[in-house]
């Protein structure tokens, strides 16, 4: 089976320094196919392109059986898209994705990759060590409800392997199914949401995902690119946007699309009594490509096999 690993990167010279070599470490091990580390650059402003072209000799020649590709992008594209290049320019059977800010344990891979050998599993997600304000959280399991018109998703318990999505920064997916699906949805840029919008479609349609607790991965979430480039009211309406984005695109029960319209009134006073001026900012954001969802809902419904009731039922905490 072979394996690309593709990690996005955007203004992280300090975080490819630091974990890239760790990444080729982890990666080495593994033994029984073809294996790539793509870098995607999203048309970094510092100095990531020198930090690549200084550490590109050195992991060649350190490890001469992983093939080493670079990619720049000449504009900034958002993290959707940003994947899609490497995506693109990947070989592998199964895509390994994992953010600049994510350290992996040598062994995550094997076990990320021994569920595959079920042809209808999609992804696999690691176990995240998410340091958070001095703490060490553990992340990977998704869970989600239908709430007050909404599609709502939280961090769920990780004794369980059963997930709603698999993390796009710490994730293993098979490429086969998602060029079926049409990968991360670029709706979505600059980011957000993605990953979500992917996992419910796979699951909708019928695949399978699977949460694997014993690959571990070190996240330091706080060093991410995210907070350090945008205020935190546009990743607030962001976040909006594409909550929005994501029922609009995904939710196909009648039933759940009238409460939807039903509940709108409701959430718009409450907003309006708070001030949450980013709640209907990232609805007017949603609102403008609202032709865009329409026709990608359309596509992605070519697939369903599934209800978003049945779905939604098997992650009720």
């Amino acid at each position: 089976m072979n394996i690309s690993v593709i990690i996005p990167n955007y203004n992280g010279q300090d975080l490819l320094r630091k974990n890239l070599p760790k990444v080729f470490e982890a990666i080495d091990v593994y033994k029984d196919g073809k294996k790539e580390i793509i870098v995607t650059d999203d048309h970094s402003i510092d100095n990531s392109i020198n930090v690549l072209q200084e550490l590109k000799p050195e992991m060649e020649s350190a490890y001469p059986d992983i093939i080493f590709k670079v990619i720049q992008n000449n504009k900034n594209l958002g993290f959707s898209s940003n994947i899609d290049r490497g995506v693109g320019n990947a070989e592998g059977d199964i895509l390994i994705l994992l953010n600049t800010d994510v350290i992996p344990q040598k062994d995550f891979l094997e076990l990320l990759l021994r569920h595959f050998s079920d042809p209808n599993i999609f992804a696999v997600g690691c176990m995240d060590e998410s340091k958070e304000e001095g703490k060490t959280i553990l992340r990977g399991r998704g869970i989600g409800s239908w709430k007050r018109g909404f599609f709502v998703h939280s961090r769920g318990e990780v004794d369980r392997k059963n997930t709603l999505w698999v993390n796009g920064g710490s994730g293993a997916f098979r490429k086969s199914i998602w060029g079926k699906l049409g990968g991360f949805n670029k709706l979505y840029n600059p980011f957000y949401w993605e990953d979500i919008d992917l996992s419910y479609n796979a699951l909708k349609s019928g695949y399978k995902l699977i949460f694997e607790p014993k690959s571990i991965v070190a996240h330091e979430h706080e060093k991410g690119v995210i907070k350090l480039r945008y205020s935190s009211f546009y990743i607030k309406t962001t976040a909006y946007r594409n909550q929005f984005i994501f029922v609009w695109k995904n939710i196909t029960d009648f039933d759940l699309q009238i409460s939807h319209i039903i509940w709108f009134p409701y959430h718009f006073l409450k907003s309006l009594i708070r001030t949450d001026w980013a709640f209907f900012v990232g609805f007017l954001r949603a609102f403008v490509v609202l032709p865009k969802i329409i026709q990608s809902s359309f596509i992605s419904q070519n697939y369903y096999s599934r209800r978003d009731k049945d779905v939604l039922g098997e992650f009720t905490e």
